[in-house]
């Protein structure tokens, strides 16, 4: 957690820099966003920093990983106006996202388990063709285009739809996957993940990258508390 400072001592900008590998302009901004409290002035106007500034800016950076730059300004900016609540409302909103994106990865994984290898398509289909392609309605392939499933794209002469090879492909998965019990909702986060990694085959690999990330996010979140909470010890005993 740095060096072992005396509560009496003086830092300068440069010494917070210093021990982060940041500028002495980012330790102003910081404290200009609330992110540290307000320093002192000394004779000459210079800031002058105190350990607890130095504990503050530890804390920030122990809270960006999990929670990003956005969110840990806020946290600290509410703990430095002494709104305590409000910090920890934000920590939990950090804590909800989390488990809302676990929920998703779950359910994309479970979806593409079920699924069935797609055959790759090529050219461009219109909807009658494509319905009956896949024994639906062309009524059901727009219900999944209002829901935000398929994107098709329109004839420039006609402006019929047009559904290219991947959206011939989410069709395909879409209707996988409803016959499969899924409701349109849980279909979505599926697809997003299809259309990011470019298929099924390398969205295999994404779901573990993802995994890794979630899991890292939430050990990342698990430190920025213990951070804070050390913090929020030694600020309230200074009121």
């Amino acid at each position: 957690m740095g060096r072992n400072l005396q509560p009496r001592e003086r830092l300068r900008p440069v010494d917070l820099a210093r021990e982060h590998g940041l500028s002495t302009q980012a330790v102003r901004n910081y404290e200009a966003d609330g992110i540290l409290p307000a320093a002192e002035r000394g004779p000459q106007g210079y800031r002058t920093y105190t350990p607890l500034h130095a504990q503050a800016l530890r804390v920030f950076l122990a809270l960006v990983p999990g929670h990003g730059h956005a969110t840990a300004t806020s946290i600290m900016r509410a703990v430095n106006q002494d709104a305590v609540e409000e910090a920890l409302r934000l920590i939990d909103e950090s804590h909800v996202q989390l488990l809302d994106d676990r929920r998703t990865l779950q359910d994309v994984a479970a979806a593409i388990r079920d699924l069935e290898p797609v055959a790759q398509e090529r050219g461009e289909m219109f909807v009658g063709p494509l319905a009956r392609k896949l024994g639906v309605r062309p009524a059901t392939l727009r219900e999944w285009e209002r829901a935000g499933l398929l994107r098709p794209g329109r004839d420039p002469k006609t402006g019929y739809r047009v559904y290219s090879a991947a959206d011939v492909r989410d069709a395909k998965l879409t209707h996988q996957l409803r016959r499969g019990g899924y409701l349109l909702e849980r279909i979505a986060p599926v697809l997003d993940q299809v259309r990011s990694a470019g298929g099924i085959v390398p969205l295999e690999s994404a779901l573990r990258d993802w995994h890794s990330r979630l899991s890292a996010r939430g050990r990342a979140l698990l430190s920025g508390a213990a951070a804070l909470e050390s913090y929020l010890d030694v600020a309230l005993l200074r009121q």
